[in-house]
């Protein structure tokens, strides 16, 4: 992994709870970790906890694609009684292109809420993290959580908190009218070629993510009539690993994020 300048994890030993939180365990120089839970169960008997970070606004975490250099956020859950189906749901991120490499991260403090489906009458959460920070140096760093959820005593203030950052992750689109258009791969360009249909949408937002992660798109450029977004496929590779395959498009909107999945078809001679 480039620009890889250490590879120290730390691990920390759980600390005891106070009300719906962990103690904070320091991962790295300025950087700190904990585990936080809203302790509402829903009607459907789902509820959130979160990884909350504390870091200095000059360092960065990653996205659930890290890009180029980054490294992947890992959650273990395993351990756990009384939950079950874990999802990170992710905010969305910042599109770093500094040192020209295309990651997508996270700056300075940072919730990142999970959603978990409740199984039984008592849930205790024993959740391993294992994550990339970055400042000067990048390193993935480890800690690891033990929290009860009492859900007879409700955390409002941290509720609140969870929800704000859940209100960042991209909803997907259910709008009558498609805000993107017909997908196409131009081998050319080797790029994705993005028909913006909606005015509200900044070409300039979107991230491309296919199913498994085993290709990785850069950030994209916009026509200049703004009417197309056009994604370099980086690290290699061609059309016959592209066309016909799903991907699913994150953009942003004056009503927030929004994702959809677009199949990738050939570029048509002279088309785009």
């Amino acid at each position: 992994m480039r620009k890889l300048a250490a590879l120290a994890v730390i691990c920390l030993a759980a600390a005891p709870a106070l009300a719906a939180e962990t103690e904070w365990q320091t991962i790295a120089p300025d950087v700190r970790v904990r585990l936080i839970a809203s302790e509402q169960l829903r009607a459907d008997r789902t509820t959130l906890a979160a990884i909350e970070i504390d870091m200095p606004a000059s360092t960065k975490t990653y996205w659930r694609v890290p890009g180029e250099t980054g490294i992947p956020t890992e959650l273990d859950l395993a351990g756990s009684v009384g939950v079950s189906d874990d999802d990170i749901v992710w905010p969305y991120p910042v599109l770093d292109t500094r040192g020209g490499y295309t990651d997508f991260v996270y700056y300075g403090p940072t919730v990142l809420p999970i959603e978990l489906k409740v199984d039984g009458e008592q849930a205790v959460l024993e959740a391993s993290v294992l994550m990339g920070v970055c400042s000067e140096i990048c390193v993935p760093a480890q800690a690891a959580f033990r929290l009860p959820l009492d859900f007879a005593s409700p955390d409002r203030g941290q509720a609140l908190r969870i929800n704000q950052a859940l209100a960042l992750a991209p909803l997907a689109w259910q709008g009558a009218e498609a805000p993107i258009g017909d997908v196409a791969f131009d081998p050319g360009r080797n790029a994705l070629v993005v028909p913006v249909a909606g005015a509200d949408i900044d070409p300039l937002s979107i991230i491309a993510q296919v199913e498994g992660g085993d290709l990785l798109f850069g950030a994209p450029q916009k026509s200049p009539d703004g009417r197309l977004a056009l994604l370099p496929l980086l690290g290699g590779g061609g059309a016959e690993g592209v066309v016909g395959r799903d991907i699913q498009l994150t953009f942003m909107t004056p009503a927030g994020p929004f994702e959809l999945t677009r199949r990738v078809a050939p570029s048509t001679p002279g088309g785009l």
